[in-house]
């Protein structure tokens, strides 16, 4: 098939920049994703007559737990060799130094969202213990927004031509033009609408159910579909970092199994209650 009958996809990452400093996609639908979470849990807090002021104390606990654990999960994931050498590059958005010839603005490079999992999970323990919530109940209210969040994110990768699908001949495959010339998976895609899809199912058929679950099973659903979505679309993905070739299951699978295996335990732990 020629390559022309495939989908083009040369979007710049940038949407403008001014001097040093640009304002991305990823950024924007990152941010976007983070927006549309409080609004919708706004509208859970005051239906469960919550104060307000908590789910602003929860929300910056949440937001501090991804951005920290999912920029520790890549370099202790994947690139542990290079940031135990350089170990400022986790925490400094650039490379070199101010004022120095290989001064470079960088920006975070390199998130992972099995890192972001642990943050939030920490960060909502955190959270728990000072004001005195149920941590499986708090968790069954997130999950009623991460899988949104996730999908905004993998579409954030899209447009940064990243996270890149196995070369395929499908005809909705994508020729990232800024990468190579070789139609792919848009695997991207294919994660953000899974993501998409098991967040309108939580919120059709269990969010007007909350609080008749026992606590812990939105969360346990949650997880049990996002990881065993995540486990599978693996399979048309590249390799994220060289060691990874050759392996049976990459670090992405090999990530989302003890998520998969918690979340059937939770899920089967309060078994006979219909979805």
């Amino acid at each position: 098939m020629s390559i022309s009958a495939f989908i083009h996809w040369g979007v710049s990452p940038e949407i403008f920049s001014l001097g040093s400093l640009s304002v991305r996609y990823y950024s924007l639908l990152f941010a976007g994703g983070i927006i549309i979470c409080f609004l919708i849990m706004k509208q859970v807090f005051e239906r469960q007559k919550y104060p307000l002021e908590l789910l602003d104390k929860l929300t910056l606990y949440v937001v501090l737990g991804t951005v920290i654990g999912a920029r520790l999960g890549h370099c202790l994931f994947y690139e542990p060799q290079y940031y135990l050498e350089h170990p400022l590059e986790i925490i400094l958005p650039f490379k070199g130094f101010p004022g120095t010839d290989n001064f470079k603005l960088t920006g975070f490079q390199g998130l992972a969202s099995h890192g972001a999992a642990v943050g939030i999970v920490i960060g909502t323990y955190l959270f728990c213990r000072k004001y005195k919530f149920k941590f499986l109940h708090v968790f069954d209210l997130l999950s009623l927004v991460i899988p949104v969040a996730a999908a905004s994110i993998r579409l954030g990768n899209l447009f940064n031509s990243e996270i890149l699908g196995k070369p395929t001949e499908l005809p909705w495959a994508f020729v990232f033009t800024r990468i190579d010339k070789v139609p792919r998976h848009p695997a991207q895609l294919y994660e953000c609408l899974c993501y998409l899809a098991i967040f309108l199912f939580i919120n059709w058929r269990l969010r007007p159910q909350l609080g008749k679950y026992p606590n812990g099973f939105i969360f346990g659903f949650m997880l049990l579909t996002m990881f065993t979505t995540r486990f599978l679309l693996e399979f048309v993905k590249e390799d994220q970092e060289a060691f990874e070739q050759g392996m049976l299951l990459n670090m992405g699978q090999l990530l989302s199994i003890p998520f998969m295996a918690l979340g059937a335990y939770l899920v089967l732990s309060k078994r006979g209650y219909k979805l």
